[in-house]
């Protein structure tokens, strides 16, 4: 099946979808929409949205755009009978999803979205692990995902509450919380102290949360950050049987250091813990663009259901969002 793909907003993440869907041959990118005025980039049509969303031969069209957009496109973009690749995320609160899901049934088309991090080799090898119950059930996860930012970053958009919806909650954390919900299932108990404290924006600069699933007691912890000042990402899972901590993430940059999973058993008995009880898989290729697409190419040629980064995924998610933003006391 030779599908046709348009991609709207084409900055660093269309450019990245682009590189993946020509990698994998998937489909062909056929026109692009970026607001800056030139007929072409890199060889391609450039038009405005609806040039992307009514174009009769594109079957797929890719969502990269600032948050403030991607509710509306998606919609737009699923009612003209396109298949739709949303980044994340999906919009700015539980509702916004729950029409997005009406558009989609109604439609009939596929609609995928980008928690990329769920598709990188360490995310999917802890997840393996944990649904083949080797290590027994999770009892707690504990997840930081830090940044700092400069000062210029006052006059991105992602620091504007009417274009990006939220702070670093949104913009990072809202990464780790999916790996949560992925990881260990929904929580149903939402406590968060949301902050601004150094900045000084109409946006958090950080946010504690808490999470608590009732029925099991399993807990969550996400401290999510733009005061880091070094760039981290640690997500530690602990176990009945054991633990999986995951150091590190490979990205473009690598600022976020070698991307590090440590797996041990429990070891609740003298002698105490050791280090050298741990495996060690340093992960050195980031094949999660490449994962990503393919799943979602997969469903729509096969016409099988999205089963990673789902418009379900994204109302849970959003759903404790929601309670995080109630929380905030500024």
């Amino acid at each position: 099946m030779n599908l046709k793909v348009g991609i709207i907003g084409y900055g660093v993440m269309g450019k990245t979808r682009h590189q993946a869907i020509d990698e994998l041959k998937c489909g062909k990118v056929i026109a692009v929409s970026e607001p800056n005025n030139q007929p072409e980039i890199n060889g391609l049509p450039n038009v405005d949205h609806d040039g992307i969303i009514k174009h009769p031969d594109i079957d797929i069209v890719f969502v990269c755009t600032p948050n403030f957009l991607n509710k509306d496109l998606t919609i737009r973009s699923l009612n003209a009978g396109k298949h739709v690749f949303c980044e994340k995320p999906p919009a700015f609160t539980e509702a916004d999803v729950a029409e997005i899901r009406e558009a989609e049934v109604k439609s009939g088309k596929k609609l995928m979205y980008g928690f990329n991090h769920r598709h990188h080799d360490s995310v999917i090898r802890m997840k393996e692990l944990i649904d083949s119950g080797e290590y027994g059930k999770v009892l707690w996860l504990r997840g930081r995902y830090g940044k700092s930012v400069t000062a210029d970053y006052f006059n991105q958009w992602r620091a504007k509450k009417e274009l990006a919806g939220g702070g670093i909650l949104m913009d990072q954390g809202i990464h780790m919380l999916d790996l949560f919900l992925y990881l260990s299932g929904d929580y149903d108990v939402v406590k968060a102290e949301v902050s601004n404290l150094y900045w000084h924006m109409d946006v958090e600069d950080n946010a504690f949360v808490i999470l608590k699933d009732t029925k099991t007691g399993k807990v969550a912890s996400l401290h999510s950050t733009m005061t880091q000042w070094r760039h981290l990402f640690s997500l530690e899972i602990f176990l009945e049987k054991g633990y999986m901590v995951l150091n590190g993430l490979i990205t473009s940059t690598m600022s976020y250091g070698e991307e590090t999973l440590s797996i041990a058993r429990n070891r609740s008995t003298a002698p105490a813990a050791t280090w050298k009880d741990e495996v060690t898989t340093k992960y050195t290729n980031n094949n999660s663009w490449r994962y990503e697409v393919d799943h979602f190419f997969d469903a729509v040629t096969k016409d099988q259901p999205v089963v990673i980064g789902t418009s379900d995924d994204a109302q849970k998610l959003m759903r404790i969002i929601d309670e995080v933003y109630k929380q905030k006391d500024f």
